[in-house]
Order: C-alpha cells, then structure tokens, then sequence
C-alpha cells in the first residue's frame, strides 16, 4: 500500500505544507485580486483547481507519450522516417509551449460553462476568469509533473499527477478564502491610511504564509501513522 502513502504525502503536501500560492508564491496575481469576497474566492479556488486537475491530466498525457526523453511517439516516428535505431528523442524543449495551449484551452472551457450556467459569478469574476490563463500555478503544476517524470528513479503515473493537481488546488482555494475572509474583516477594521489597500493585503499574505510553516513535518507523521495502521 505504499502508493497510498505516496498519494497522501503529495496531497498534503501541495495543499499545506508547500502551498503554491504561500509556499512558492506563485498565483499571487488572482490571489490578491480575487480575495476581496468569499463567495467569489470560493468560486475562483474551484475554477482553478478544475482547470489545474484537467490541465495536469493531459500534461501528463503529452509528457508522458510525447515530450519527456525517450517517449515512446517520438521514438516511434523517428524509427519510421528511418532514423538511427538507438536515437534518444527529447522534445522538452517545446513543453511550456504544449502547456500553455493546455492550460488555454482548458480555460476557454471552464469560462464557456460557467458564462452559461452561472452568470452571475462570471460577471463577478469580471476579467480575473481570462486570467487563470496566465496563472503560473497551473503551470508550475505543470511542471512539476514533467519533473518528476524525467527522473527514472521516481516515475510518476497519472494518479500522482492528478493528486498533486487536485491538492494544489484545494490548498489554492483554502488560501485565497482565508484572504477573503481576513479582507472581509479588514473593510470594518481602521486600517492606517498607508496600508489601505495592497499594503494590509501584502502584510497579512505573509503573515499567513508564516502561519503555513506550521504545517512543516505534517507529511512525515502522516507516513508514520498510515505506516503503523497498516501493519497492524
């Protein structure tokens, strides 16, 4: 049952102990310019994490058959143009480009839906939806997949990818509702005049970026416990 293990340890570990938005700091934009109501920032994690777990599912899928070294199309297509047996393709190269239109296309679907069925939200949303296009952390999701599947030694398979995706962007959306929800308070409270605005904002980001290092040795106790219950 190690895979189970391996499948928390990820899941935990994207959504709170290395937190894409107050870990690596990545997705700040949406982060900080969603945040200032719950009920879009519930709506905005959502959309993420949907984009980010269909953006990873097919990354892996390229990365996997087409883009890592040694994949198996590239190599299948050299042989037929009768190239060198032995050849080690490697199209790496060209994967931020496939992600991109990955995570573009993604995005024009998400919005097609949500501008159909709930049009009050996508009138909240206002430009901020378009701009999960640019959200570097689906990218970095991304990214983080194609790493781990050029190390032979630690070779992930679509449940893993799809792990980190899903929690990644579940530890997405706990952020920016925490946010909203701090924003919310902050509209009532007397802020100093000089941080009014992204200065507060930017203050108690880092402040509940301090509160999720917290969370640092969680993944080992977790393997720990699961470890003992399922030896017993």
């Amino acid at each position: 049952m190690e895979i189970v293990i391996t499948l928390a340890q990820i899941a935990i570990g994207a959504a709170l102990i290395n937190n894409f938005v107050l870990h690596y700091f990545v997705g700040i934009c949406p982060f900080l310019g969603v945040s200032r109501r719950v009920d879009t920032a519930v709506g905005m994690g959502l959309a993420v994490t949907f984009v980010m777990t269909i953006a990873a599912m097919l990354s892996w899928v390229f990365t996997f058959y087409i883009l890592r070294p040694g994949a198996s199309l590239p190599a299948w297509a050299w042989h037929a143009v009768g190239g060198a047996p032995g050849t080690t393709i490697d199209l790496s190269v060209l994967s931020y480009i496939m992600y991109i239109f990955v995570i573009a296309a993604s995005v024009q679907f998400v919005e097609m839906y949500v501008r159909k069925f709930f049009p009050a939200m996508y009138k909240s949303f206002g430009v901020y939806l378009p701009l999960i296009t640019t959200n570097c952390a689906i990218l970095f999701a991304c990214l983080e997949i194609m790493k781990h599947l050029q190390e032979p030694s630690r070779l992930w398979g679509m449940p893993e990818a799809l792990t980190l995706a899903v929690g990644g962007g579940l530890g997405f959306t706990l952020a920016i509702v925490l946010m909203a929800g701090i924003r919310e308070e902050l509209d009532v409270c007397d802020v100093p005049r000089a941080l009014r605005g992204p200065g507060i904002a930017l203050i108690v980001a880092g402040i509940l970026a301090m509160a999720f290092m917290g969370f640092a040795g969680v993944d080992r106790g977790i393997e720990t416990t699961l470890t003992i219950l399922m030896k017993k």
